[in-house]
């Protein structure tokens, strides 16, 4: 290490300091090697070092790092030279912290205080950098993540994992981008079975045919109550329609079709292309928000879906990266998407009765996603912003910490780390994605480098190993425009092939174009109004007051009817029916919980029985579940043979059909016993009913699953509930619940 250091220090040292205002909002100032935030400063006195004055906010359960010293051997990564010495302390500071996230069995470590290998963390990291720089880590930490099924291991999850939550599918692309980077075809022979067995399972599980999006949990946002309103339960999370979670499915289902190509499997990569293309066009269709100028969080609530009008950064971002957004709407999204003093938010507005974590947080690794979203949208100030909000909390807290508070930009959030994967994954990209603009292709490395005039400098990159070669890469100037790019001094179009061998010397000159300008929406830190409780007496929908409130909207069936001064609303018309409340300055609430007018028929369990003698009950029978209605209720489990349950209407129409079951096999917002079940009516599949846990032991504590619509004509029918193979969780042991009763409410 005492080699390393001077000779990086004296190559430096040729180069004068960048000088210079770079980044300057609201919150802090970088300026030239210094980071300053009010009374606080970080600085870089050598390129492997940083040091902070930043005290964190008193009695906060974390201590603040107030240095950072390399103490690693970063010399066989890809080292920078730059004339800004605190860009290359933290590029170093990533590098550093990168070797420490693995562990000796070669996995990557989801954080110092998170320990494994987490599915959704590992791709995200693999995906910005982690593929190129720990190829072996990264096989190895995605092989593990693969269950005995052969399927995609969905690890976290309100209420028991998928297909509560379904945002797995980061790990097909992320697999694939291992793919580009080394070319190995018996890893592409392996990944294939693995995601197509997912993708086929969640096909038939979590899309919804009428909307052609995908339900479940807003990707990596899998804490309930920071994103979604009170009311909702598991089961209702279930169902929401979220932007990233739809735009991971979409390009998962692009790289399946890719590998299926390449494979020679001609039928399938037309399938999946097709599906691909489907639920681009459906996230364009069903999501846009044409007055907002960016795409709503995603669809929530029961019989009828309504729009979170929140803007996510991180499905955002995907949505530029990955093609749904076109070129227009990708410039509208980083001109519109809301950006705080210290970066985009998780989510805008935040949460008013919430503390910080998801709501009212930045996580740097999505705030890598959005600066590089917005280097290829063309937004100079917006990426600049980006690197900003990268940059500041890793200098001032001499680490790459997991979230902050957007209140005040400091680690005092509900949970933290330090030596965070996807963060010092994020903060490497930066460098090596935007200012060097480096992409893998299948068969080559492409290069689109975009620099603000404001960063414009000399920058290299020694010893970038690409397949069978090493590169060393200098970029000069600023743009978004090659003005000439040569190999070993001979001009070459922007590539490298990738049977490329050797050393190979990579000049890029940038036009030093004036980038066409592009505003960013910078804008306060907002809170949205509390959700309005409401419920119906007499007739009339009340609900309480909530302060500072401008005006209520009232919804029947997801659709806006009214807008009230008053807590009250006469609902004679039957509906379900909600409430959102409105500010002064137009910002909405949650829409309240669906309270509906409409009449319901109930059908209890055929031969009822209440003895229960199955291992995943703590009860015993001197200690019988209660609650239940009728005589008793119905266990379902793996064996269980397929439960009948016959059913009268004496109208035709469109019916909301649910189970009343129960599901003690776990808490609420984790573990991986979810219970999943086919429905069928009179033969033919009409949906999946999906019963999250309600709390551990909590076998008395009686839930509703998801409503499936079905058409009925009157008389007579049967519902059928089964176990199909494509029902089967991440538990694999345990699947298995108790329904209670069955109700059909007409709903048109």
């Amino acid at each position: 290490m005492k080699q390393i250091i001077p000779y990086a220090l004296a190559m430096c040292a040729a180069v004068p300091a960048q000088a210079g205002e770079i980044v300057r909002t609201d919150a802090y100032v970088w300026h030239g090697d210094t980071v300053t935030q009010g009374e606080y400063m970080a600085t870089a006195p050598n390129d492997f070092e940083l040091v902070s004055t930043y005290s964190a906010q008193p009695g906060y359960f974390m201590p603040v790092e107030k240095s950072w010293k390399l103490k690693n051997d970063i010399s066989s990564y890809p080292g920078l030279k730059s004339s800004n010495r605190l860009h290359n302390a933290v590029y170093n500071m990533g590098l550093d912290e990168m070797i420490n996230a693995v562990e000796p069995d070669t996995t990557l470590r989801t954080g110092k205080e998170w320990s494994g290998v987490w599915t959704r963390d590992v791709s995200y990291s693999i995906l910005l950098s982690m593929a190129y720089l720990q190829p072996e880590a990264s096989e190895i930490s995605l092989t593990k993540k693969v269950n005995p099924n052969g399927r995609i291991v969905q690890d976290t999850g309100s209420g028991g994992a998928w297909p509560v939550s379904t945002d797995r599918m980061i790990w097909a692309v992320a697999a694939y981008e291992l793919y580009k980077v080394t070319g190995d075809r018996k890893w592409l022979e392996y990944i294939y079975p693995v995601i197509k067995n997912s993708i086929d399972d969640d096909l038939a599980t979590v899309y919804d045919d009428r909307t052609g999006l995908v339900k479940g949990e807003t990707s990596f946002i899998d804490w309930r109550e920071q994103s979604y309103p009170k009311w909702m339960q598991t089961v209702d999370i279930s169902q929401s329609e979220a932007l990233g979670t739809s735009v991971v499915h979409m390009q998962a289902l692009k790289v399946l079709a890719d590998i299926a190509g390449e494979l020679g499997k001609k039928k399938e990569a037309e399938f999946y292309r097709e599906r691909s293309l489907a639920l681009a066009e459906a996230i364009d269709r069903e999501l846009w928000l044409d007055d907002k100028g960016y795409y709503g969080m995603y669809l929530y609530g029961r019989d009828n879906l309504i729009m979170n009008p929140r803007a996510e950064t991180l499905g955002e971002s995907l949505a530029i990266l990955w093609d749904v957004a076109s070129p227009e709407r990708a410039a509208k999204i980083t001109e519109s998407n809301p950006t705080t003093p210290f970066g985009a938010a998780i989510f805008y507005p935040q949460i008013s009765d919430m503390p910080a974590y998801h709501n009212n947080a930045l996580w740097p690794w999505v705030g890598a996603w959005w600066t590089i979203a917005n280097a290829k949208a063309g937004n100079e100030q917006g990426v600049l912003q980006g690197i900003g909000s990268v940059f500041r909390p890793a200098a001032l807290f001499c680490t790459n910490k997991e979230n902050f508070n957007l209140d005040n930009g400091d680690i005092a959030t509900e949970l933290n780390s330090s030596n965070m994967l996807w963060c010092l994954a994020g903060n490497i990209a930066l460098t090596h994605r935007v200012l060097f603009g480096i992409e893998f292709e299948k068969d080559r490395l492409v290069f689109h480098p975009f620099v603000p005039e404001a960063m414009a400098d000399v920058r290299t990159l020694t010893g970038f190993r690409y397949r069978d070669a090493v590169l060393d890469i200098t970029v000069s100037g600023y743009g978004d425009r090659i003005k000439s790019f040569t190999v070993n001094g001979k001009e070459h179009a922007p590539f490298i092939p990738a049977d490329a061998k050797g050393r190979y010397d990579v000049q890029i000159v940038m036009a030093d174009n004036a980038i066409e300008p592009l505003k960013v929406n910078n804008v306060p830190n907002v809170k949205a109004p509390v959700t309005p409780i409401t419920w119906i007496e007499d007739g009339v929908l009340n609900w309480n007051p909530i302060e500072y409130i401008n005006h209520y909207v009232v919804l029947r069936d997801g659709e806006r009817i009214a807008e009230v001064n008053t807590t009250t609303y006469d609902v004679s018309q039957p509906g379900e029916y909600q409430v959102i409340g409105v500010s002064d300055g137009g910002v909405e609430s949650f829409g309240s919980e669906p309270r509906s007018t409409r009449a319901s028929f109930s059908f209890e369990m055929p031969d009822e029985g209440v003895a229960m003698t199955s291992s995943e009950i703590s009860y015993q029978p001197a200690h019988p579940i209660k609650g239940y209605s009728g005589k008793g209720f119905v266990e379902l489990d793996h064996n269980t043979p397929a439960l009948k349950i016959p059913v009268r209407v004496a109208e035709g129409g469109s019916y909301a059909l649910t189970l009343r079951y129960a599901n003690g096999n776990g808490p609420v917002n984790t573990e991986n016993k979810c219970a999943v079940r086919s429905v069928l009516v009179d033969g033919k599949k009409a949906g999946v009913a999906v019963m999250p846990h309600r709390g551990r032991g909590n076998w008395d504590d009686w839930g509703r699953t998801n409503s499936i619509a079905v058409d009925l004509t009157p008389g007579s029918h049967v519902v059928t509930v089964l176990f199909e193979p494509t029902d089967e969780n991440m538990n694999l042991g345990t699947n298995h619940a108790v329904v209670d009763r069955l109700t059909l409410t007409r709903i048109r």
